[in-house]
């Protein structure tokens, strides 16, 4: 059986229109004609006997079944392929390119700024390209081959993502300095103790409802007075006696941005954790760039 002759040309040509289901795009990205990717993508799919796009006039492209398969293949394949350049250059001896890491909103200004600083004094021949964002969009990311791995909470990922622990965030309530329940010494309250309480919540999806259920199961009808999508906003709004709130990332920090404090309570409920998890495609084999940065989040979470 003869082994199909591809080049890298055309996978490079495929993925660019495939991450952008659009031949015109593709062209601008790879600064080439139109018709140079349309051709070596045709070429691919006649030397593979598979239709991987579908043209539709006027509305771009659309992947095929095999099509969106050998997509995720071909994004490892490139992956892989830049990585053994590198190698090859550096006799293997050191980790150097691109890696790019997605990172939940909320985690990010507690989580990336030591990880990075920690990584990139072990490999400074390595550049991280990083995206913030919410947890859907993550997802995308990932899916897309925008990112390589991501840092986000485990709930909500589906069976073609897999997802390694690296931590946890326990819930805690905040109410403001001159609140009644911040003048306990322990600092300690039950879900009870907030039940005719209103509440500013962190309006994110997935965040919101994580959140309300922590009430909810434990017999209280969260009030909403305030939603809003910012964390320091919560904080500022608690700060100033709009509320309470139930946050999972705590600042060391009591002070917000508004020169109000936000006081942190400990809860007395057997409440579930949240995980932390750093996640990445199944079935696509990780690059060592990334292999490292994951085996990194886990050390620096345990200590």
């Amino acid at each position: 059986m003869n082994e199909p002759a591809f080049t890298l040309v055309q996978l490079r040509y495929f993925e660019a229109a495939a991450r952008h289901l659009s031949m015109t795009a593709a062209s601008k990205e790879l600064m080439v004609s139109q018709s140079a990717v349309s051709t070596a993508i045709a070429q691919l799919e006649k030397e593979m006997g598979v239709q991987f796009l579908l043209r539709h006039h006027a509305r771009g492209l659309s992947l095929t079944t095999a099509g969106e398969a050998f997509y995720k293949r071909v994004l490892d394949f490139l992956a892989h392929g830049a990585e053994l350049v590198e190698a090859a250059r550096q006799s293997g001896t050191e980790l150097v390119g691109t890696l790019t890491v997605g990172c939940f909103a909320t985690l990010a200004p507690f989580r990336l700024p030591g990880l990075l600083a920690e990584f990139e004094a072990r490999h400074p021949q390595v550049h991280v390209s990083l995206r913030e964002g919410a947890h859907q969009a993550l997802k995308s990311a990932l899916r897309s081959g925008e990112t390589e791995l991501a840092l986000l909470y485990g709930y909500d990922l589906d069976d073609d993502i897999d997802r390694q622990v690296v931590g946890t965030a326990t819930p805690y309530a905040l109410v403001s300095e001159d609140h009644r329940l911040a003048q306990r010494k322990n600092r300690k309250v039950s879900l009870q103790d907030l039940a005719d309480e209103p509440m500013v919540l962190l309006d994110l999806p997935h965040s919101r409802e994580y959140l309300q259920s922590i009430l909810s199961n434990a017999g209280v009808e969260p009030r909403v007075r305030h939603r809003t999508t910012g964390y320091e906003t919560v904080r500022a709004f608690v700060a100033h006696g709009h509320g309470f709130a139930l946050l999972n990332q705590c600042p060391p920090a009591e002070t917000t941005y508004s020169g109000a404090r936000a006081v942190p309570l400990t809860l007395t409920d057997d409440v579930p954790s949240l995980e932390i998890v750093v996640a990445s495609m199944r079935g696509v084999r990780l690059t060592r760039r990334a292999q490292e940065f994951r085996e990194l989040c886990r050390t620096l979470y345990e200590r």
